[in-house]
């Protein structure tokens, strides 16, 4: 991707629409707006103007057309809207009259919302905030997307970054500058003060699970031992036929997973193959398949069939034991919830208990970390800290609990794409007063 470019792309759907939006950016725009449109609007100010072909003057459109000089900006540089009629044969022909101008090109994919990162507009976790907007697919993955674009994770991990690199300039300090008038006798207690502190914080974030269920979904098994009635309960829960239903022992030899909304939560349900002993070798894959989705799961829905006294649920993180088919054979005192899924029985009350354990595994969207890059980057941080801190307590080489410091800050400046060892440098010279 080059940068010194200009690109432009549609932004709106594709297909015959009533109005199609097309975005420009980068040194050429306003050249192009002047070209097309005979002139250069106000900025951040709709005007309607005719559109025409660069080289003949032909008309193209009328269009409503938007001037956003950079940097004040999407991406730092001068931007460009053009909302033009949304029929195939005006949208091919504006698209062929950008390509004819020098130095503009189609975008390629992402590269409106790279160059805002590249030019300093947001960070990488804001621009995840951006991808999680766009596939969000229930409104609580909404709310801790916007959370996400907001800056909450990337506010945080900066708040981390700074307090680290004062406990790194302290260190450097206390190593090279002992001497000096203006640097405390005695550090080392501050600093693992300060160090405390931060690692507390980063291992609060770590310990909350939920951010990347929300994102995620909820893994929900249905698990039991053959004809418990689970593909019945699938289908029940998804609205439609998914799932081979039959009499026949063993009709489910593989993972079948449905993606549902319960109370704007994301699950992920999961039919599996009955639990049982077999000489077909195909049904022992899919139990194998079984037992290794039950072990993953954020929660374990047990069926017990009326005739299931003798079965054993199987180890699992959470678990909710359902009594099936109580149309036929009655409550059951063992179980948490009684269901008929062919009637419906029971189901409003199983979703409930489905939607408060899904609440309760994924929180309020208050986590900090919704991605596993996230957690990789906070978990080195924070192993660097806890060694820094046992190196300090043991009297250790100050150097080395400064580079372990040095990683730990490197560690977290990778979740926002902020990476810069000046920085160090900066804050080390401006708290003491050293060579003055």
């Amino acid at each position: 991707m080059r940068s010194d470019d200009t690109i432009f792309a549609i932004a709106s759907g594709h297909g015959r629409a009533a109005v199609c939006l097309i975005r420009i950016s980068g040194p050429e725009s306003r050249n192009l707006l002047e070209r097309m449109t005979g002139g250069v609007p106000e900025p951040r100010r709709a005007v309607v103007r005719t559109l025409r072909e660069p080289t003949t003057g032909d008309p193209l459109d009328q269009a409503l057309v938007l001037w956003m000089p950079g940097p004040r900006s999407f991406t730092g540089e001068n931007q460009a809207e053009l909302h033009i009629h949304g029929g195939l044969a005006t949208r091919a022909a504006v698209l062929r009259a950008l390509s004819s101008i020098e130095n503009c090109r189609p975008a390629e994919a992402g590269e409106f919302t790279r160059r805002a990162f590249l030019n300093g507009r947001m960070d990488l976790s804001q621009v995840e905030g951006i991808a999680d907007i766009i596939d969000a697919e229930t409104e609580a993955q909404r709310r801790q997307a916007m959370l996400q674009l907001g800056g909450r994770l990337g506010n945080a991990a900066e708040d981390w970054r700074e307090s680290i690199l004062r406990v790194l300039a302290l260190l450097e300090a206390s190593l090279d500058f002992s001497d000096e008038g203006d640097v405390p006798e005695d550090l080392e207690q501050d600093i693992l003060r300060m160090i405390d502190g931060v690692q507390g914080e980063i291992g609060r974030a770590l310990a909350n699970r939920s951010g990347e269920r929300l994102r995620e979904g909820l893994t929900v098994v249905l698990a039991g031992p053959p004809n418990a009635g689970k593909s019945t309960l699938l289908n029940a829960l998804a609205r439609r036929d998914v799932a081979i239903v039959s009499p026949i022992a063993g009709t489910t030899r593989d993972v079948i997973e449905v993606h549902c909304d319960l109370g704007g939560l994301p699950v992920i349900v999961v039919d599996t193959a009955g639990l049982r002993e077999s000489a077909d070798l195909i049904e022992q894959e899919g139990v194998s398949r079984a037992r290794a989705r039950v072990q993953d799961a954020d929660l374990v829905l047990w069926l017990v069939p009326p005739d299931g006294e003798g079965s054993a649920p199987p180890p699992a993180r959470r678990l909710l034991k359902v009594g099936t088919k109580a149309d036929i054979g009655g409550a059951r005192l063992d179980c948490d919830v009684m269901i008929a899924a062919a009637t419906g029985q029971g189901l409003p009350e199983l979703i409930s208990r489905l939607e408060a354990e899904a609440a309760s595994l994924m929180g309020q969207g208050d986590a900090v970390i919704t991605r596993e890059r996230h957690r990789k980057a906070l978990e080195r941080a924070h192993e660097c800290l806890v060694r820094a801190r046992d190196m300090l307590a043991s009297r250790g080489p100050l150097e080395l609990a400064a580079e372990e410091a040095r990683l730990s800050a490197r560690a977290i400046g990778e979740i926002t794409g902020r990476v810069d060892v000046e920085d160090v440098l900066d804050r080390l010279f401006s708290s003491f007063c050293i060579g003055k």
